[in-house]
């Protein structure tokens, strides 16, 4: 009987079959790579071999995209991690500590969004034209363009915070 090894994180994969186990187009890995999310390992002849850990790391991004998180966001939390090895778990702890304020943030803003939308849609104006709750006689549109009572998400504090 033929004994299979147990997969180690530090075996590579080719391109093709981090393809197949992430469902991540080669298109995507190669903007990944160009981006510095990801950093497969290449042979004399060029080809690309990605170390099997590498899909955790694709797990996340795909995660953060569907989240809204910017990918150059994601570049900057991925550089505390090292591409030379496996991230440990600490690494992930960290990167995770990092990220919760960020994600908080986030969540803030979209449930206050939300309730503003809630009432907004709850006040029975027909129209814009018509609604003397939100900007009465278009005052704010003296102060510029844009959502004037919307408060902007306060990336700064956040990252003052972690």
């Amino acid at each position: 009987m033929v004994e299979i090894p147990e997969p180690k994180p530090t075996d590579l994969l080719s391109i093709g079959e981090v393809v197949q186990r992430t469902g991540v187009a080669a298109s995507a890995l190669h903007f990944y790579e160009r981006k510095g999310l990801i950093h497969p390992e290449r042979t004399t002849g060029g080809t690309r071999l990605y170390p099997r850990h590498v899909e955790r790391r694709i797990a996340i991004i795909q995660v953060a995209k569907r989240l809204g998180i910017p990918l150059a966001e994601v570049a900057e939390q991925f550089a505390a991690l090292p591409t030379d090895r496996m991230p440990s778990l600490r690494d992930w702890a960290r990167l995770n500590e990092r990220w919760r304020a960020r994600l908080r943030a986030r969540q803030l803003e979209l449930e206050r969004l939300q309730q503003e939308m809630t009432q907004c849609i709850g006040c029975g104006c027909v129209s814009l034209n018509a609604c003397l709750v939100v900007n009465p006689g278009d005052a704010l549109g003296a102060e510029g363009h844009g959502a004037r009572r919307l408060l902007p998400i306060d990336d700064e504090a956040s990252r003052q915070r972690v």
